[in-house]
């Protein structure tokens, strides 16, 4: 009987190895796949095409992703949206501004990170300088409260004054009697 779970044993613990072993032969690849992202390849016919390029991905921004421009974003609008890049600056031969019209009227001025100033950014503009002058005003109200007018003391309170400072200096860390009093 022990010789029979011991190999029902054996048996099961190879077994499970086999099966662990070909999950993962199995998904390997899978997660190399994955893994990869697709790379652009274009053919620019000098280095100058090339640049303007460049530079046109980084201005813009993807469509899909959160703060991320289109050289940097790996989603499916942002690989169309640089393939419409090429073919406008490289194919057709249009200038960079062509480019920002083409792509603001198609995308609006979300794609753009640098939006203009009109009725429907100027919010985008205004806020933070509003919110600046706030924060002025709010600064210079809390300097102008926490100013300290200068007490007048009278003849009574300027005695017991320097009577708690006579006999603080002269003690050598000990509270005065007069000080525990009050």
């Amino acid at each position: 009987m022990a010789v029979a779970s011991a190999f029902l044993f054996a048996y099961t613990s190879r077994a499970c190895r086999r099966f662990a072993a070909l999950l993962l032969i199995c998904l390997l690849p899978t997660g190399a796949v994955v893994a990869a992202s697709q790379i652009d390849t274009f053919n620019f016919a000098d280095e100058v095409q090339e640049r303007r390029y460049r530079a046109l991905i980084e201005e813009f921004r993807c469509p899909k992703c959160l703060n991320t421009n289109l050289a940097g974003s790996d989603a499916p609008i942002a690989q169309d949206l640089r393939k419409v890049v090429y073919r406008l600056v490289v194919i057709e031969g249009k200038r960079e501004q062509e480019v920002r019209d083409y792509l603001q009227a198609r995308y609006g001025d979300f794609v753009l990170y640098d939006p203009p100033f009109n009725g429907q950014t100027w919010y985008i503009w205004l806020v933070p300088i509003g919110l600046g002058l706030l924060a002025v005003f709010v600064l210079i109200r809390l300097l102008r409260g926490a100013r300290w007018e200068a007490t007048v003391l009278d003849e009574q309170q300027q005695a017991r004054l320097q009577e708690i400072v006579g006999h603080s200096k002269s003690s050598s860390g000990a509270p005065s009697q007069s000080a525990e009093r009050k």
